[in-house]
């Protein structure tokens, strides 16, 4: 049995974070287990409110399932302070996670930041050099590495930035353009791109955690990185396109649209 484990936040609208990568593994065929850093109130319109975890506790919790169930690719999503990141860096060299994908998750899809200013520098120095893929999008990619990205050559440029910090494998995603919806991965010596049709549909809530979710599941599987990717774009469009309408605001993709429709 394949394994992967979580850690994020929790969203109590089922969109995103813990829910939404729970979904994904399954779907997926992987067994999930989890480790919340944070309990949200949230919908498809905004985040209400954000409760924090101590962070002693979100390493209590990597400690029980890693010494007991363990994980063959693990990833983070919402890790919203300095301590919380310090402790999830800590029990992943601790335990020797090796495939692990970080999304580093900075603001929702309502607008509203979910990870404190001053832990993004603790995150580029403690945790992206820990990850076998970050997978960023254009303003995550921008604030990581001081840029504005606005077309695919200013993607590339900030992937080789950001693998400059010690990443082996940085997946830029270029949702937030116009045109077809492009993602670049860059190794360190290739630049591959990941093109689908944009598809018109607004309820793309937990896009990112599912996507990074989606590839930590192939990767736990055995697939290569580059092969996880485009399996993860392949279920992320399905998702997208049988988007569930939940919701007054953006709502969440179907993860588990390859089992059943919308209405059957």
């Amino acid at each position: 049995m394949y394994k992967a484990l979580t850690i994020a936040g929790s969203d109590s609208g089922g969109g995103a974070g813990i829910q939404a990568d729970l979904k994904t593994f399954a779907a997926l065929k992987v067994y999930g287990t989890c480790a919340i850093t944070a309990v949200t109130a949230q919908n498809t319109v905004g985040v209400e409110g954000i409760f924090e975890l101590p962070a002693e506790f979100v390493g209590r919790q990597i400690d029980a399932v890693l010494k007991d169930i363990g994980a063959d690719a693990a990833k983070t999503g919402m890790l919203s302070s300095v301590a919380i990141i310090e402790v999830v860096a800590a029990k992943v060299q601790e335990y020797g996670v090796k495939k692990l994908v970080v999304d580093p998750v900075m603001v929702a899809k309502s607008g509203d930041y979910l990870l404190a200013k001053e832990a993004r520098r603790v995150l580029k120095e403690k945790l992206l050099p820990l990850a076998l893929v970050i997978t960023p999008n254009l303003d995550e990619a921008g604030t990581l590495t001081g840029r504005n990205i606005d077309s695919e050559e200013g993607m590339v440029e900030a992937a080789k930035a950001l693998h400059d910090l010690g990443v082996p494998y940085v997946l830029v995603k270029g949702g937030h353009l116009s045109g077809a919806a492009t993602d670049i991965l860059y190794d360190g010596r290739e630049i591959r791109r990941f093109t689908a049709p944009r598809l018109d549909n607004r309820h793309t809530h937990g896009t990112g955690c599912t996507l990074s979710a989606a590839i930590t599941a192939f990767l736990a599987r055995g697939l290569a990185v580059a092969e996880a990717v485009a399996a993860a774009k392949e279920y992320i469009q399905l998702a997208i396109g049988r988007a569930l309408g939940v919701g007054r605001g953006c709502g969440p993709v179907h993860h588990l649209a390859s089992y059943y429709s919308w209405g059957e």
